[in-house]
């Protein structure tokens, strides 16, 4: 069982009078400054020039190239992407780390499969937001926030915890729950979840389904609204209720086929291929497949991302949701 946190368990303290520097200014760099910031700490921006920079500039930070900011930091935030972090923090990062500050991930991704190690005399925490960037910035507004993950990976003076959970309440997190967990299992389920359920398994059991029901000479706007357009629905029922909700919500009719058939969609076969997915995670083999797409540029994706949008499901979809919305 998960340790959790709330606002009470935080020593808020930690955190007072010193200087937190946010490295990127993308989705989630943007919202967890301007959470920090209203948390009432002071926040700088670490970022290159350019657009990100303009926009740190725009909404109030004092922003700097990275290395600037990382010298001046006691608390410095590295929420830039995976596959750029490590040459960001070899260059721009680790030549001006000094004693007793702490460095916060938002994923552990370059920690755990040693694209990054930091120095001994650093804290070295994880503080992963369960949400996208604009959930994290409009849940805060609302007076609430998304749950976080925090890890010790190293305490180099006995305070890494206290100054996950603080960074952790700063961005919201303590409204709702923090979690404590370790770098391995936030890396290995995220990547986990993500590819066999969030863009990958349930992407392609939408696009398996339509073609499908097209290939049965179904319209093609029919077969959409059954196989994408309804999954928000419940979506919405299982994030609001779990399979209680969605049950007590859905026809007998549509419970009764998706308890008997859904099993025979999603079935032994796949659970395999989950269990080889899993284990491509755990060992690195997904790890190093993708920092090495990365060195060539990214071929492989541009070419595949560039497959999806182009196909028919997608063409389909985009007409409904323009109809659907109202626009001519």
């Amino acid at each position: 069982m998960l340790k959790k946190y709330y606002d009470a368990d935080v020593n808020w303290s930690c955190l007072a009078g010193k200087t937190v520097a946010v490295i990127g200014y993308g989705s989630q760099g943007r919202a967890q400054a301007q959470n920090l910031r209203g948390s009432g700490l002071a926040v700088i921006v670490g970022v290159r020039p350019g657009k990100s920079f303009e926009a740190a500039s725009l909404d109030g930070f004092s922003a700097m190239p990275v290395c600037d900011a990382v010298r001046q930091a006691d608390v410095f935030a590295m929420l830039v992407p995976d596959e750029s972090a490590a040459e960001i923090f070899h260059r721009d990062v680790l030549p001006w780390t000094h004693d007793g500050q702490t460095i916060v991930f938002a994923h552990g991704f370059n920690v755990h499969y040693g694209q990054i190690t930091p120095p001994p005399n650093l804290d070295v925490v994880l503080v992963a937001p369960k949400g996208v960037g604009p959930q994290v910035r409009r849940l805060f507004l609302a007076g609430s926030g998304v749950a976080s993950l925090i890890a010790v990976h190293q305490d180099a003076t006995g305070q890494a915890k206290q100054t996950a959970l603080a960074f952790a309440k700063g961005i919201g997190s303590a409204r709702s729950v923090i979690l404590e967990s370790t770098f391995a299992e936030e890396t290995e389920t995220d990547l986990f979840g993500e590819q066999t359920v969030l863009c990958g398994g349930v992407v392609n059991l939408m696009k398996e389904a339509y073609g499908t029901l097209v290939e049965a000479g179904c319209e093609p706007e029919m077969a959409y609204y059954e196989c994408m357009h309804e999954l928000k629905l419940v979506v919405d029922l299982l994030y609001e209720g779990g399979f209680t909700k969605m049950h007590d919500s859905v026809s007998k009719t549509a419970g009764y086929g998706g308890l008997t058939r859904g099993p025979r969609v999603i079935g032994q076969e796949s659970r395999a291929a989950m269990r080889e997915i899993f284990a491509e995670i755990r060992s690195g083999i997904f790890a190093r497949e993708w920092l090495l797409e990365n060195q060539v540029n990214r071929p492989q994706y541009a070419s595949l991302v560039r497959l999806e949008k182009e196909c028919e499901l997608e063409r389909v979809g985009g007409e409904v949701r323009r109809i659907v919305s109202g626009r001519k």
